[in-house]
């Protein structure tokens, strides 16, 4: 029997009993396509995850004082980092970083709703919007002339514009006290990725330049200092760079904290390759039922059809011929269940797309490959025990089998 006339009969013989086959197929549609789905579940999760972890800074690399020697509170004033030290690292790591900027916090208290709040008051320069991923969402943020003639303008994250004022774009050209003195509102602005309060920005805060800041802080202290390295296999070396620079120009025995996203980004990307590892498992554990299914019901198939089995051998049948019969019968079974979960598990994600705005859903091609070569291996092994059975019968028994 030649292979296209084993494959004639295996669908003439599927074709006898649908619902059968039908069944015994949608164990491996739906195993083919979880293995699908959740590898572009894993890698969008992932995707999502590094995305949000570089929305707070590309490259970046952020430092503050940590701590220094003994000795008295002038001395401990002069190891906190100044705007001195930004402008140094500026020159001195000028080919390989796109930016530096120091923040000055203060607060001030202001009337919002007829209540007197605290509200927080960072003082940072042209360069803080780019080195820290803001998006303006009104008006325009700081640029340099604002920082070198001291001009008392200020920008209102998203929250306070419109606590304040209803919207962001009434917010510009509106005047605010702080510290007494009236600041023009030029614009209003976010973070790009959410950072909940968790770095030097919350969700109430007035931003005005750094030099205008310097008049009502009692000490010079730049915490944070952010960094914006150009390329990303420079952010190791340029953090030690940037630490020894720091140190060299206070005294001895000072410590300075300088981190970067490097260390979050790998142990996100460690978190996300093992969920996409026992996501595939649990995977294959369903198309190992699939198939362990598949096999069941072709044993069955083999002992229903005992009589035609003898009659095939009879006529002049191989035991080759047979197997070969019953063994194209469940890959046929497997292969077409695997195709049909494969469109199925591109498909959802493909669809996602037209209702999840902001996500990007990749499709990686590699699971399509092994979720088909899978589908035709769990076809072929499972199938060999039902097919080798039926060739191994007795021509004589099988056909007085009732």
């Amino acid at each position: 029997m030649h292979i296209g006339e084993a494959l004639s009969f295996s669908v003439q013989s599927l074709r006898q009993n649908p619902v059968r086959s039908f069944l015994t197929g949608l164990g491996m549609v739906i195993g083919t396509a979880s293995v699908i789905l959740v590898v572009t579940i894993s890698l969008t999760s992932q995707n999502y995850i590094l995305e949000q972890i570089e929305g707070v800074g590309s490259n970046m690399i952020f430092a503050s004082y940590e701590v220094g020697t003994q000795s008295s509170a002038a001395e401990v004033n002069a190891d906190y980092i100044k705007i001195a030290d930004v402008q140094a690292i500026r020159q001195q790591l000028a080919g390989t970083i796109v930016a530096a900027s120091g923040i000055e916090t203060n607060f001030d208290t202001m009337f919002i709703g007829g209540k007197e709040e605290r509200l927080l008051v960072l003082g940072a320069d042209e360069y803080y919007k780019p080195v820290r991923n803001l998006v303006v969402l009104a008006g325009r943020f700081l640029d340099a002339s604002d920082v070198a003639l001291r001009q008392k303008v200020a920008l209102l994250t998203q929250k306070l514009a419109k606590r304040l004022y209803g919207s962001q774009n009434a917010a510009i050209g509106q005047t605010i006290k702080i510290h007494g003195l009236q600041f023009t509102v030029i614009g209003t602005f976010k973070e790009k990725v959410e950072s909940f309060g968790q770095s030097e920005l919350n969700a109430e805060t007035v931003v005005i330049p750094i030099t205008v800041q310097q008049y009502f802080t009692r000490v010079e202290r730049i915490d944070p200092l952010y960094i914006q390295v150009r390329l990303p296999q420079d952010v190791v070396p340029v953090t030690a760079q940037v630490r020894d620079i720091l140190v060299s120009r206070h005294r001895a025995g000072t410590s300075y904290k300088v981190e970067n996203l490097t260390a979050i980004l790998n142990a996100a990307k460690e978190i996300a390759e093992v969920l996409s590892l026992v996501l595939v498992l649990v995977s294959a554990i369903a198309l190992a039922i699939s198939g362990i299914g598949i096999m069941n019901i072709m044993l069955v198939t083999v002992t229903e059809r005992t009589r035609e089995i003898g009659v095939r051998m009879a006529v002049g049948a191989s035991r080759r011929d047979v197997l070969l019969q019953f063994l194209m019968e469940a890959v046929l079974i497997s292969i077409g269940g695997g195709m049909v979960g494969i469109v199925a598990g591109v498909a959802l994600p493909l669809s996602a797309r037209f209702f999840v705005d902001g996500i990007r859903i990749p499709i990686s091609f590699w699971s399509v490959g092994i979720a088909f070569t899978v589908s035709s291996l769990v076809g072929l092994i499972f199938g060999i025990l039902p097919a080798s059975r039926a060739s191994r019968m007795n021509p004589t028994e099988a056909l007085r089998y009732e």
